[in-house]
């Protein structure tokens, strides 16, 4: 029988999670300005051995923050640049004929390491788009009939444009649900703006940008998780917001058990981002929109009325009690 953590143990565990997070985002922060709460959410996909689907129109820094967190761990990085052409074996590898050894040898892909940046993911043939599924949902991958498995941490970043659609093809349900958070980075203010001249005015931060949290360091904190309370109310508040979802008349397809469970583990990762050792009404509710965002498929009567998914999140939200949580 596993025994209960004492309340040293968990107070231990989230100020470890928010010292490491700290720097990671400090460092984050020397080469992107602003976007604290797109930062933040890596952060917390990352805790959370999450995949993120960064959304936004070209030049807001998608692929940059990307780099910038890659390069904040100590952990193998690649990038795979999406384009119609890409074929699965182009991302997992292949057996090729060694006529040097005179047998077939494995070439691994770029899917073989710890941070994959999938930059305009959408760009790809539904193929080559699939070929991501076992490696984002099993943390492995299948090659003529044999299955390895992938380094640990694994993490994709995945970017897409959201408003150039031609040449495009759409991310599956299946596809969209492997990502624990969709996310913004969003226009910096004109201040912001400025600074980003500035600091790219004598070359690129990203160079000079070093490792301030190790591979097997990111491992163990994300352990740590499940030391981080969450009282029954909250557990309870976080499936009642799922269920609405499968209820909701504007809404043909709801959030799964897989998004609860997604909700869960993303709001554990924020409140030990936050120091603390327990999960709040307040971590569950600003995480509703990054995690069940991309879950929920809109009716058509919906759509024709102009209303986004953000929008009838919002509804759900509002509809449902928010529970009081005294730690005394």
């Amino acid at each position: 029988m596993v025994q209960p953590a004492s309340a040293q143990q968990r107070a231990d565990a989230a100020a470890a999670i928010q010292r490491s997070a700290h720097l990671v985002r400090q460092n984050v922060h020397r080469v992107i300005v602003g976007a604290d709460e797109a930062v933040t959410s890596v952060l917390v996909a990352l805790l959370a051995r999450g995949h993120v689907l960064i959304e936004d129109v070209p030049g807001t820094g998608k692929t940059t923050l990307a780099h910038a967190v890659a390069r904040s761990i100590g952990a193998s990085f690649k990038r795979i640049q999406f384009t119609p052409d890409l074929m699965p074996s182009d991302i997992l590898g292949i057996n090729y004929y060694s006529q040097k050894s005179g047998e077939f040898e494995f070439r691994e892909g770029p899917i073989a390491a710890s941070i994959v940046l999938a930059d305009e993911i959408n760009r790809a043939t539904p193929r080559t788009q699939s070929a991501l599924l076992e490696a984002m949902q099993e943390r492995t991958y299948t090659i003529d009939g044999v299955t390895r498995a992938l380094p640990q941490p694994f993490v994709v970043l995945a970017t897409q444009n959201p408003v150039e659609l031609e040449g495009t093809f759409p991310l599956p349900e299946a596809q969209l649900d492997r990502f624990l958070l969709r996310l913004r980075v969003g226009y910096p203010s004109e201040e912001g703006e400025l600074e980003v001249l500035r600091r790219f005015e004598g070359g690129s931060p990203l160079d000079t940008l070093r490792p301030v949290v190790s591979a097997e360091e990111l491992v163990a904190l994300s352990a740590q998780l499940r030391l981080i309370h969450v009282e029954d109310e909250v557990a309870r508040y976080i499936v009642s917001l799922c269920r609405a979802t499968r209820e909701h008349p504007a809404l043909e397809l709801g959030a799964s058990p897989r998004a609860s469970l997604a909700l869960f583990d993303a709001a554990r990762a924020l409140a030990a981002i936050e120091g603390r050792d327990y999960v709040r009404p307040d971590d569950v509710k600003r995480l509703v929109q990054p995690v069940l965002g991309h879950r929920v498929l809109l009716s058509s009567q919906t759509r024709l009325r102009g209303r986004s998914s953000h929008d009838v999140l919002e509804e759900i939200q509002r509809a449902q009690p928010v529970p009081i949580i005294d730690r005394g």
